[in-house]
């Protein structure tokens, strides 16, 4: 027994040890197939793992005390304080963090502190009226730097899909190198995946239209590197994402690699920055350099320099010296410069009409106004048809939450409508102009245009009854409930003396910018300011709630192949109506140049400026290359963003407007209800000040003076409110204190107001904003009620203006001076010791 048990033995523990040895080695297997693993998931881009740092909108709170202290200064105050709305921009960093071009490293820091320290708020202003807005934006900033295993991704999909298309000049005096061309929407499911990346999001986020849903908005700054992207090194760097080395000398001084490549979004001009369909706009220092604008001026053109490169501050020809503290701070401001740009001009720009849309419901009828019967534009399958569905959706992106719109559309030919036929044949003007030729010398010629304007005013009266023809023909039911008929209910009931006013009423001023334009001064040759007759008062009338916008797309045949409305465009477009240009003539040369290419106008294809007019009056939006200036007393033009996904400008080639612009003008409606209920406070406040500053004057008429240490912009209201007082008062201590807690209210609900904005709950907001106008207008009222109860308490007390007489005491003061010198003379004399 005891033989047998040390014979077993030994194989009983060799067994255990090969089991053990098993064990170990799977193990080691799966550690190694684990980092394995791990480091391939490190590697791969737009990866988000466990732990990964979570974008988060920031807090309200930060900005509460600012806001409550402006809007109480605003309420409480003389001074022109605009209301505060708190705006959160993302600027995201790609290539520099010694990884991307160059191998530049700038500090996100310094770049943050730089652009709140700078630019820490922007005001709006209104393109209609040439005037600033009563609100102003309180902007934040968050700087993101992006790793080099995006920025890698970045470069190898942008690789792939350069093309040549020839030669090109790599600055103003330089060699000529091969240039490369890469489509804009080709590159934007890569930044839409780094998008959803960097903040978190499902990769349908785009898609996304709720209106009280947070999205960010982002300013994708690139810096690639060309020499590892060079198309025309068949071996891919990128590809494997390995490590990224330092750069040689002789490796830095090549990092241009000896060619150009622009980006071209859906065919139109060569640009290295462009919007894109989502919410982000892309600027990218690397590609280009890029030059476009006009001819005839220099204003707003885009050059070589426009757009800051690091070949200008890190490779300078006259200074071989660079010191790289200098070098960032230059950059630093450079760069600052154009993200300002895009924030006047995409993410918070002017508002084009100052209109407040308390409808229900909008109508936009298409009116085709045709002089031949070659061709049907409603019908579909040419290039020169129109997409009433496509335009349908489009405007459907751009409305107020609650609102409802209906797209009808129809043609009339101009030969049954001899009013209209004479409003075209008057609206035809002449321009003498000079262009370049091909001997280098400037040609006078005339062009023919189109004058919006006397369109409008001839064809204003006749909107609502071609609508309500196309709008009963397509639905008799929504007829109905679009428009009444207007019928007398007796025989001798008269017609209307005037035109039925708009229920919102947006009146545009004749001189914006106090100015008259060449257009109101033939006023009276075109007959643009007479007043209508009382015939032609309309027989049809746009129900309660109802918003008309026509759509008048003039087909014309047979006339001048170069014809253009104004400001060589095919679209000219009002508060209220919107006007377009359709003709069989071939591409029209513009004096807009991309490069060394004049860009060109399809006359036939009126698609892209039908959404473009009706994303100017729908949604308030301004061309992302205008702005008001009130430094020029005129708007001005900056081409810049004239490249990109929407529809204005000939340099762009889209027909739908980008979610970061319906966001704007879904914005623009409480931007304009705030901007009411503003100016209507104010107004307000100015007649108290009148009314109690009649009644607390001297009698020279200076104002009655108070501590020395008081708030000279302090409102009446408040000296009232805070000190009451037996004298008698212009107003009686209650109904101040009712004023005051009016506008005690109205400050709470700014507040919320200025909350939900930034948060992007923009269908709460748009309710307290509605809330907030009303409020103001109510107050309004209760203040002309005030004042004129109180003028008639007043009415027998009068202010009195005399000349000042001055009261002279010559004689009291000598009568004073002549006793004392007899007192004096009196004690010397019985003072005197011998007597």
């Amino acid at each position: 027994m005891t033989a047998f048990t040390w014979t077993r033995e030994p194989q009983r523990i060799s067994k255990t040890m090969m089991g053990g040895r098993w064990v170990i080695v799977v193990a080691l297997a799966l550690l190694l197939s684990l980092q394995q693993q791990q480091a391939h998931a490190a590697k791969e881009p737009f990866r988000r793992d466990p732990g990964h740092p979570q974008w988060h909108h920031n807090s309200f709170q930060d900005h509460r005390d600012t806001v409550r202290k402006m809007t109480h200064e605003l309420l409480h105050s003389r001074a022109q304080v605009p209301f505060p709305i708190a705006l959160e921009v993302n600027v995201v960093l790609v290539g520099f963090l010694n990884d991307g071009g160059y191998r530049f490293h700038l500090d996100h820091d310094k770049l943050h502190h730089h652009m709140k320290s700078s630019y820490p708020s922007h005001r709006p202003s209104c393109m209609e009226t040439g005037e600033m807005l009563d609100i102003e934006f309180d902007m934040s900033y968050n700087v993101i730097p992006v790793g080099p295993t995006e920025l890698l991704a970045v470069e190898d999909e942008l690789k792939h899909k350069l093309v040549e298309t020839g030669l090109c000049r790599e600055s103003e005096f330089g060699r000529e190198v091969p240039c490369f061309e890469v489509e804009a929407t080709a590159m934007e499911p890569t930044f839409d995946r780094l998008y959803n990346y960097l903040f978190g999001l499902p990769a349908d986020a785009s898609a996304d239209n709720d209106p009280n849903k947070a999205f960010p908005t982002a300013i994708f700054i690139l810096n690639l590197d060309k020499a590892r992207m060079d198309p025309k090194n068949g071996t891919s760097e990128t590809s494997s994402f390995g490590s990224i080395t330092e750069l040689t000398p002789d490796e830095f001084q090549k990092q241009e690699a000896g060619y150009v490549y622009r980006y071209r979004y859906n065919g139109g001009a060569a640009s290295q920055v462009w919007l894109s369909h989502g919410r982000y706009a892309v600027i990218d220092i690397s590609a280009g350099p890029c030059s476009y604008g006009r001819l005839e001026t220099e204003e707003g053109s885009v050059g070589h320099r426009t757009v800051p490169r690091l070949q200008h501050l890190l490779v300078p020809k006259r200074r071989p010296v660079v010191n790289p503290t200098v070098v960032e701070n230059v950059f630093c401001g450079q760069i600052s410069g154009t993200i300002v740009s895009a924030l006047e001009h995409i993410i918070a720009p002017d508002v084009r009409f100052e209109t407040v849309d308390v409808s229900s419901r909008l109508l936009v009828p298409i009116i085709v106004l045709r002089n031949h019967l070659h061709y049907n534009i409603l019908q579909p399958g040419s290039n020169h048809s129109i997409d009433v569905d496509e335009i349908r959706h489009q405007v459907k992106t751009m409305l107020q939450p609650g609102q409802e719109v209906m797209v009808v559309a129809g043609i009339h030919s101009l030969h049954d409508h001899e009013r209209l036929a004479m409003a075209v044949a008057k609206a035809m003007r002449g321009m003498s102009t000079h262009d370049t030729r091909e001997d280098g010398r400037f040609h006078a010629k005339t062009l023919t245009f189109l004058d919006g304007a006397v369109l409008r005013e001839e064809m204003r009266h006749s909107a609502d009854v071609l609508a309500a023809g196309l709008l009963e023909v397509a639905d008799p039911e929504l007829s109905a409930r679009y428009f009444r008929r207007r019928q007398p209910q007796h025989n001798w009931e008269q017609p209307p003396t005037e035109p039925e006013q708009n229920v919102v009423k947006s009146s545009q001023p004749k001189y914006p910018y106090g100015k008259k334009s060449a257009q109101e001064k033939n006023a009276k040759r075109t007959g643009r300011d007479r007043k209508p007759s009382d015939s032609t008062a309309p027989p049809v009338a746009k129900s309660h709630g109802t918003r008309v916008i026509p759509v008048f797309v003039l087909s014309l045949d047979g006339v001048d192949p170069q014809l253009l409305m104004e400001g060589e465009n095919l679209m000219w477009v009002s508060h209220d109506a919107v006007f377009v240009l359709q003709h069989p003539g071939d591409p029209i040369t513009l004096s807009a140049v991309s490069e060394t290419q004049k860009m060109k106008a399809i006359p036939n294809s009126p698609q892209r400026h039908i959404v473009a007019g009706l994303a100017a009056v729908v949604g308030g939006l301004v061309a992302p290359y205008e702005r008001a200036s009130h430094i020029h007393d005129r708007p001005i033009l900056n081409w810049l963003w004239a490249s990109g996904h929407h529809p204005f400008g000939p340099f762009s080639n889209t027909s739908t407007v980008s979610h970061l612009l319906r966001d704007t003008a879904k914005r623009n409606a409480v931007y304009a209800r705030l901007h009411m209920a503003l100016k209507t406070i104010k107004e307000s406040t100015d007649h108290v000040q009148e009314f109690i500053s009649d009644y607390l004057r001297t009698p020279l008429g200076d104002q009655v003076k108070g501590e020395k240490k008081k708030n000279k912009v302090e409102l009446w209201i408040d000296k009232f409110y805070k000190k009451t007082t037996a004298l008698p008062a212009p107003l009686p201590h209650e109904k101040v204190e009712r004023l005051e807690n009016y506008l005690t209210t109205l400050e709470d609900q700014l507040v919320q107001v200025s909350a939900l904005l930034y948060d992007h709950q923009i269908q709460h907001a748009l309710g307290n904003a509605s809330t907030v106008m009303q409020s103001a207008l109510f107050t309004q009222d209760y203040v002309e009620h005030m004042i004129a109860a109180e003028r008639d308490t007043l009415r027998c007390c009068r202010v009195q203006y005399a000349r000042p007489v001055q009261s002279t005491q010559t004689f009291l003061y000598g009568g004073i001076l002549v006793a004392g010198f007899l007192v004096y003379f009196l004690v010397i004399y019985f003072s005197a010791t011998e007597r």
